[in-house]
């Protein structure tokens, strides 16, 4: 049973494919800030968990 879960999200301001380890372990609801790996603009991403499951993983633009 894996701790980290590997996602893969469009940025919402670019487009492109950005990758994210998601530690499953750190709380049912996660809020957080990554810059995007090609346009280096702030994403914000709210996680959702279940025990170990992602149940959901939403990106927006920063100020959104």
């Amino acid at each position: 049973m894996s701790l980290e879960q590997d996602e893969n999200f469009l940025c919402p301001y670019c487009g492109e494919s950005n990758g994210l380890v998601v530690d499953v372990t750190a709380g049912r609801h996660q809020e957080f800030v990554v810059d995007c790996e090609v346009c280096c603009r702030p994403i914000k991403v709210r996680v959702q968990t279940s025990g170990t499951d992602l149940i959901s993983l939403d990106v927006r633009k920063e100020n959104d």
